[in-house]
C-alpha cells in the first residue's frame, strides 16, 4: 500500500496559494482515478484508490502545513505503511515555477511541512515529489510568497506542472522510485532559466 500525501493548508483562503501545490496535485490525481468518497481520518481528508493493482491512500492533512506530520504519522502507523511507501508532494522555492524534482529521501531543506513529517515519521527516508514555486519577489518575505496566489503569467505553467506531477506520481507508483526518478526528473544538460 502507498500513502500519497500532498502538503497544504486547509480553508478556502489558502486554496489557490503557492503553499497548496501539494493539495492541487492530490486533487489532480484523484480526478484521474476512481476512488472512495473523501472522508476525515486522523486529522486528514483521505480517500482510497488502486494504481497498478496496489492500494493507494490519497491524503490531504487538515492540520495546517507546519503540523502536517500530526496527520501523516498516525495514518502511516495505523495502516502499517513503510516510510519508503509514503510519497510526499510539496512546494519548493528552489525550483522554477512548475518544474518537478523527485528524490528518494533528504533533509527538510527549510520546509516546515517536511520538518514536521520527519519528526512524526521518525525518519528522513521517504520519497519527495517537489513542485517549483520560484523565489520571492524583492522585499517579499517567504511567508508572503508561499501564501500568495500564482500570477496570471504563472497560472498556465503551474497548471501544467501540477498535471505533470500527478502523472509522475502515478507512474512512479507503477515502476518504483528509482525508475520514476529516471523517467520524470529533468534530464541533466538541460539548463533551466
Amino acid at each position: 500500500m502507498k500513502l500519497v500525501v500532498g502538503l497544504g493548508n486547509p480553508g478556502k483562503q489558502y486554496e489557490a496559494t503557492k503553499h497548496n501545490v501539494g493539495f492541487m496535485v492530490i486533487d489532480e490525481i484523484a480526478s484521474t482515478l476512481s476512488h472512495t468518497p473523501w472522508r476525515e481520518e486522523k486529522k486528514a481528508d483521505v480517500c482510497t484508490s488502486t494504481v497498478a493493482r496496489e492500494k493507494v491512500l490519497l491524503v490531504k492533512p487538515q492540520t495546517f502545513m507546519n503540523n502536517s506530520g500530526e496527520a501523516v504519522g498516525p495514518l502511516m502507523r495505523y495502516y502499517k505503511i513503510d516510510p519508503a511507501d509514503v510519497y510526499c508532494i510539496y512546494d519548493d522555492m528552489d525550483l522554477p515555477v512548475g518544474k518537478l524534482r523527485i528524490r528518494p529521501n533528504g533533509s527538510a531543506g527549510g520546509h516546515n511541512g517536511i520538518k514536521s513529517l520527519i519528526l512524526h515519521l521518525g525518519t528522513e527516508e521517504f520519497p519527495r515529489f517537489r513542485v517549483g514555486i520560484g523565489r520571492p519577489l524583492p522585499k517579499w518575505t517567504v511567508v508572503d510568497h508561499v501564501l500568495s496566489p500564482f500570477t496570471e503569467e504563472q497560472e498556465q505553467i503551474i497548471t501544467e506542472g501540477v498535471t505533470n506531477m500527478a502523472k509522475a506520481v502515478l507512474g512512479t507508483i507503477e515502476v518504483g522510485i528509482d525508475k520514476g526518478m529516471n523517467l520524470y526528473n529533468p534530464k541533466k544538460g538541460k539548463r533551466h532559466t
